[in-house]
């Protein structure tokens, strides 16, 4: 079995809670204290007050010890933050658009103004995504990136960005300490037996989830 987590991949819906019933199982937390959202793409963040399927977000925060959050990705970047001092957590989806769109600084914004988060206190993930050598785009979509997150492969005429760096360095722009920051060494294209790629698979591949939380 694939393991799919993604209700909107093509495969029974019946199929996939139950892939969700064991993987939340495996982390030892109920399916039911969970918070997730149909994510479009965007920079629309919510502070959860409660479990269930919600519309519109791609970024979820927790401050409640007890609920979780999660995001769903096959090639877009799971950002996962942890504040120890507030014990709140947030859950990021960030493709192209939503790292464009600042959505992690956004989302460590509103955990500052809402729940009182400071930099020092943070822990990051940016987890397992599409890698720099196999995101190829052309001008339109590398003009909306800073240099620093793009290079231009001349033999291929494509521009080739960097998620993974460009995510990290919202982070790092917020505060956060380097030390702190972890950074998955995976690609969802290069290491495709392992991981779902919408890019290598096209619109039948799965989904996995990047969940975070904290325990009552």
């Amino acid at each position: 079995a694939s393991l799919n987590l993604g209700l909107r991949s093509g495969d029974e819906a019946g199929n996939v809670l139950e892939n969700r019933r064991r993987f939340f199982s495996s982390l030892g937390i109920e399916t039911d204290h969970v918070a997730l959202s149909h994510q479009v793409h965007g920079d629309q963040i919510l502070l959860a007050g409660t479990p269930g399927n919600y519309e519109g977000y791609d970024a979820l925060i927790t401050g409640r010890p007890g609920l979780f959050v999660a995001v769903s990705v096959a090639d877009c970047v799971p950002v996962l933050v942890y504040d120890a001092r507030q014990r709140a957590a947030a859950a990021v989806h960030a493709g192209w658009r939503g790292t464009v769109a600042n959505i992690v600084t956004k989302t460590l914004q509103r955990m500052a103004e809402r729940l009182g988060t400071r930099p020092v206190d943070c822990h990051a993930y940016v987890g397992t995504c599409i890698d720099e050598c196999s995101f190829e785009v052309d001008r339109d979509v590398a003009d909306a990136f800073d240099a620093p997150f793009k290079r231009w492969d001349e033999a291929r005429q494509k521009y080739f960005i960097d998620l993974k760096a460009a995510n990290a360095a919202q982070l790092r722009q917020f505060g956060i300490p380097d030390a702190q920051i972890g950074i998955s060494p995976y690609s969802t294209v290069r290491h495709n037996e392992d991981y779902f790629s919408y890019r290598k698979e096209g619109s039948r591949s799965g989904r996995m989830l990047a969940v975070i939380g904290v325990r009552e």
